[in-house]
């Protein structure tokens, strides 16, 4: 079975882990928390950054440390892994949720303003599947209304707007190293600032409230957020690749669209973004024939994952049903992740793409029109 996604763990990533389990430093203290942290915020060009135990612990560490908190609401997208409306609803606030766009799959910010009231505080902008938000619109939100922008960079780890890296624009970027993300460390996550106030904050909260200048002396209600040593030592032998690993993603990304370009809707190329492709995305026709592709693939050993389900159609999130969310619905019924993982191979992507494309002419007799 061709995976969905698997990571590619070489002799450096077993070199830095077996060193920072015989240093005896094996829990949140140690070398490769220091270097990595430094070194990863370097990469995303923010002045500050720090490991977190996950991707969503990164974004309800980033709304805590914003001061959203009950009788507040942020806007998010509709079509998201569910994390960022999650931890909007454990800071007591209330999620808003927005479509997206059929361009980029990433929140329409033609809609946002006419969501935005006196009780809105910040969005959180997805970049979904390697893509890019429209950062120039959302940073001009931002800016008229006085609202927090969290990026939510778990999907696009080194996607570049205006040459400007995903992660950096924000108030907080986070990110998260889950085993299937572009880089790994088991599980993890980073948040990223220039705000050296917020960063302070964060620091804190991360660490159960308690202050580093008094032992023991908790000033806030914090949470165990913290990353091993370990983990760190995977992430920064992943991160001295990340650049392969992204050169990879792009490579796989071109064989694709050139395999299945006239046959399928292809995963959208950025007009202002360079896309990282985490997942090479396709639309099918309609709902029907994307479930019978899933279906196919699997029969000849490709695993493939369907697109996020629509939040307002799911029992705990139902009731911030606003209507019209008509981009979610569509992308979520007919949009499909192909595998993508750094291991595969131009004969793996054409035998893929071959079986697609097979399927694509036994139920239409051709492509469908595009």
């Amino acid at each position: 079975m061709i995976p969905v996604s698997e990571p590619d763990i070489s002799e450096k990533e077993i070199d830095y882990v077996t060193d920072a389990v015989r240093s005896g430093w094996v829990s949140s203290h140690g070398k490769y928390i220091d270097e990595f942290e430094s070194k990863f915020s370097k990469f995303i060009g923010t002045k500050y950054g720090l490991t977190v135990s996950n991707g969503t612990a990164a974004l309800h560490l980033a709304l805590s440390a914003l001061g959203i908190k009950n009788g507040d609401e942020v806007i998010v997208p509709d079509l998201t892994f569910i994390s960022p409306v999650n931890a909007v609803l454990y800071n007591n606030a209330t999620p808003v949720l927005c479509d997206v766009t059929k361009k980029d799959w990433c929140i329409d910010t033609d809609k946002i303003e006419s969501l935005i009231n006196n009780k809105t505080k910040a969005i959180i902008a997805v970049h979904l599947y390697g893509n890019s938000a429209n950062m120039d619109k959302l940073m001009e939100i931002k800016k008229k209304y006085n609202l927090y922008l969290i990026e939510d960079t778990a999907e696009s780890l080194g996607t570049e707007y205006k040459g400007k890296r995903l992660g950096s624009f924000g108030d907080v970027g986070c990110f998260s190293f889950y085993g299937n993300k572009t880089m790994t460390t088991g599980e993890g996550g980073f948040c990223t600032t220039n705000n050296e106030e917020l960063y302070n904050k964060m620091l804190i909260l991360r660490d159960h409230g308690m202050t580093s200048k008094k032992r023991y002396w908790h000033e806030f209600i914090g949470y165990n957020y913290r990353m091993t040593n370990m983990q760190a030592a995977l992430g920064l032998a992943q991160l001295e690749r990340l650049n392969y690993f992204i050169g990879k993603k792009r490579e796989i990304a071109k064989y694709y669209y050139n395999n299945l370009k006239d046959y399928v809707i292809t995963h959208p190329i950025g007009e202002n973004y360079n896309g990282t492709y985490w997942l090479y995305s396709i639309l099918m026709k309609n709902e029907d024939d994307r479930n019978s592709l899933m279906n196919f693939l699997y029969k000849n050993g490709i695993d493939t994952r369907r697109f996020f389900y629509p939040a307002h159609e799911m029992p705990p999130y139902k009731k911030y049903d606003m209507g019209n969310y008509d981009k979610s619905k569509y992308l979520s019924e007919t949009g499909l992740n192909l595998p993508s993982s750094v291991k595969l191979n131009k004969e793996d992507i054409n035998y893929i793409s071959e079986k697609i494309v097979e399927l694509i002419k036994k139920l239409h007799g051709e492509r469908f029109n595009i």
